[in-house]
């Protein structure tokens, strides 16, 4: 079970991140708030908290054994799970793959592999999230046969689904609702399944969802639904302002751009890109919904923009060095302010429905560790 919220592992202690953030609140956006100078000048930031990260998904895995966390109470630390991984299934086990490579221990090697055969299921399930949970829980996985066979079983499913007439793989029935839907998190994942099944299969689903999610005729909205007489039509939820939906598009923007294939590199794709990257004077951790900046932030949100960030400076455009300042800013502010016993707290799970509005959520952990791992060079950022 997970110790008490004022155990403290690395940076702040959840008690401590509350204080800072309730007495001040522009500490929620200034560098390294809430923490000494001396504890600013320890060692290697980074791997300190990639170490405290990875440390404490042991403990939770020892919590939520064969199920699967989805958000943790910021205040006891305790998980909420589900039994089949539902759409973030992957990013525990991406999680647990990159605890192995950390430890290096045989025995953490096994514990991801057995959880990722667990989402085996998900690979000819009806939904879109394939991306989310069959890329992001394979990709790293060293020389695992199993989850190659799992990875290459969902591109090919993925391409099974994908629909010429819309021009993408549909978000599905699976998790319920209507099942013609794009949206933005139906991007990240896919297009990379995708690509290596069928390269202009992968470019018509980024391609589409670009053209609805960032230049729709209604502007921004990261989701919409197919009608077969007025075709597609802007959904209210979630809405415009979602900050989690614009960094899912920004990822699969980047994973797309760094392709070799130029179906995917397009005048579309980086005119979107333009549309997507942080503005000067954009908070490094933002609101869960923009338009409404005295609500709740979305520490995932960030930390997915970091890794973004990490994977467009592989461009080498001319912006690199901006794109990586901003995504170590990002990265150091999250362990700075928001960090507490290895968990990334004030993660936004959906503000509208109050669901999980300041917790640890188990996404915003996996994106935290990848930026973390690919800053002390843990992994390789252009294999996953």
């Amino acid at each position: 079970m997970d110790g008490p919220a004022t155990e403290r592992v690395f940076g702040l202690s959840a008690e401590g991140v509350r204080a800072a953030r309730n007495r001040d609140p522009a500490a929620r956006e200034c560098p390294d708030a809430g923490r000494s100078d001396s504890a600013r000048q320890q060692g290697d930031w980074a791997s300190e908290a990639l170490g405290a990260v990875l440390d404490r998904v042991a403990v939770s895995h020892a919590e939520v054994g064969a199920r699967f966390p989805l958000f943790a109470d910021p205040d006891t630390g305790r998980w909420t799970t589900t039994g089949r991984g539902s759409w973030v299934g992957g990013f525990w086990a991406g999680l647990l793959w990159l605890r192995a490579r950390h430890t290096g221990d045989e025995r953490d090697r096994a514990t991801a592999a057995e959880c990722t055969a667990r989402l085996a299921p998900w690979a000819e399930a009806d939904t879109a999230t394939r991306g989310l949970i069959l890329w992001y829980g394979t990709a790293l996985a060293d020389n695992d046969p199993g989850a190659d066979a799992l990875r290459a079983r969902a591109a090919r499913a993925c391409l099974r689904d994908y629909e010429p007439r819309i021009g993408l793989v549909p978000w599905g029935a699976a998790l319920g609702g209507p099942r013609l839907l794009a949206r933005a998190d139906g991007v990240p994942g896919t297009v990379r399944l995708l690509a290596t099944e069928n390269p202009t299969a992968a470019a018509s689903h980024l391609h589409t969802h670009l053209a609805l999610c960032v230049r729709g005729a209604d502007g921004p909205r990261p989701a919409w639904q197919w009608d077969a007489a007025t075709g597609w039509q802007p959904c209210e939820d979630p809405p415009a302002d979602w900050a989690r939906g614009r960094a899912w598009l920004l990822l699969a923007l980047a994973d797309a751009l760094l392709t070799s294939s130029a179906d995917l590199r397009t005048q579309q794709a980086y005119e979107a890109l333009e549309l997507l990257l942080p503005r000067p004077g954009d908070p490094l951790v933002p609101p869960a919904h923009a338009d409404h900046g005295d609500g709740p932030l979305d520490t995932s949100a960030a930390a997915i923009t970091a890794v973004a960030l990490w994977k467009l400076a592989l461009l080498r455009d001319g912006r690199s060095g901006s794109y990586t300042e901003r995504a170590v800013q990002t990265l150091r502010r999250l362990v700075s302010a928001h960090l507490a016993d290895g968990r990334l707290l004030d993660g936004c799970y959906d503000a509208g429905r109050g669901t999980a509005v300041r917790h640890q959520l188990v996404w915003g952990d996996f994106f935290l560790a990848f930026g973390l791992a690919a800053l002390t060079g843990l992994l390789d950022l252009t294999a996953v």
